[in-house]
C-alpha cells in the first residue's frame, strides 16, 4: 500500500468529519484529560487495516500510543481484542469513527475473499477484483482483496488496455481495435480482450491478445471454448459469477476469476470500539 497516498486520504477523511472541531467532546473533555479505546471483533473473519489505524491517529497526534495484537492478513474471531489506543480523549474520539469504518469494510473484503478462495481451493485459478470499486477507496479496497488471498486486476483505465464490447462495435472488429492499440502501446503494457462467443475467442486468438476475459459465459461454454485457447494467452472468466456457482467456474480451468462483490456489495465485518476514561 503507498502510506503517502493513504496519509493524504486519511487527512481528507479527518477533514471531512472533524471540520474546525470536535464540538461535543471539547465542550465535555478537557484538551489534555487521558482515556483509552480498545477495538474488538464482534464477529469472526479476516482482518484488515494496520496501517489505517497507526497513520490515522499519528496524524491526529505524534505521542497516541497504539498496541496491534493483530496484523493483516490474520484471523480473528468474535471477542477478540484488535488493538488498543491510549491518548488524549480529544484525539481518540476524533480518529475513532474514521479508522473504524475504514477498517470495518477492509475487513469484510479480506473476509469474503478468503471465503471464495476456500471455494476453488481444488483448483489452481486464481480470485481478483474489479474495477467496481467505491470512488476514492480503490487503493485500500484493493489492497484489502491481496490482504484475503486474491489478485488485483488493473486500478484503474491507465495501466492495462481492455478492449470490452463497446470498444469492438466502435472499432467494427476485434482485429482492429487491437492493431490499433498494438501500433501505438508500449511493450510493458497488457491487452486483455473481452469475448462473448466463440467467434469473439477466434478472433481474440488471431488478433494475439495477451488475454481473453469470457464475459457472462456458463461454465460449460467456458470449458469448450478454453481449448481453442493456445498456451501463452491468459484467461479469465467474468460475470453472472456468485458464491454459489463460483467452484463451478473455478472447474473451468481459467486462470482468473473477477469477481465484482468482493468490494461493490460486500458485507463490512463487525467491529466495535469500547472507551475507558483514565
Amino acid at each position: 500500500m503507498n502510506k503517502l497516498k493513504l496519509r493524504l486520504q486519511l487527512e481528507q477523511f479527518f477533514m471531512e468529519d472533524i471540520g474546525e472541531r470536535d464540538v461535543t467532546s471539547e465542550l465535555i473533555f478537557s484538551e489534555n484529560e487521558k482515556g483509552k479505546i480498545v477495538y474488538i471483533a464482534k464477529e469472526s473473519g479476516v482482518f484488515c487495516g494496520t496501517e489505517v489505524i497507526r497513520t490515522g491517529f499519528a496524524l491526529l497526534d505524534e505521542e497516541v500510543q497504539i498496541e496491534m495484537n493483530v496484523k493483516d492478513g490474520d484471523r480473528i474471531e468474535k471477542g477478540q481484542t484488535i488493538a488498543v489506543v491510549q491518548g488524549t480523549v480529544w484525539t481518540l474520539l476524533k480518529g475513532e469513527r474514521v479508522t473504524l469504518n475504514l477498517i470495518q469494510r477492509m475487513s469484510g473484503i479480506a473476509t469474503q475473499t478468503a471465503e471464495a478462495l476456500s471455494l476453488i481451493s481444488h483448483s489452481t485459478t486464481r480470485i481478483c477484483d474489479t474495477r467496481k470499486t467505491t470512488p476514492g477507496l480503490r487503493m485500500l479496497e484493493k489492497y484489502a482483496v491481496r490482504v484475503g488471498g486474491g489478485f488485483n486486476h488493473r486500478f484503474g483505465l491507465y495501466d492495462a488496455v481492455m478492449i470490452k464490447d463497446n470498444h469492438i462495435s466502435f472499432a467494427g472488429s476485434i482485429m482492429n481495435a487491437v492493431n490499433n492499440v498494438r501500433a501505438s502501446l508500449g511493450h510493458m503494457v497488457k491487452v486483455e480482450v473481452e469475448t462473448e462467443t466463440k467467434e469473439q475467442v477466434i478472433e481474440a486468438i488471431e488478433a494475439k491478445a495477451d488475454v481473453i476475459m469470457f464475459d457472462n459465459r456458463t461454465p460449460a461454454e467456458i470449458k469448450e471454448w478454453i481449448k481453442l485457447v493456445p498456451e501463452g494467452i491468459v484467461t479469465e472468466a467474468s460475470g453472472g459469477i456468485a458464491m454459489n456457482n463460483l467452484a463451478d467456474y473455478g472447474d473451468t480451468g481459467v486462470d482468473y476469476i473477477s469477481l465484482g462483490f468482493l468490494t461493490h456489495s460486500v458485507q463490512s465485518l463487525d467491529i466495535s470500539v469500547k472507551v475507558t476514561v483514565n
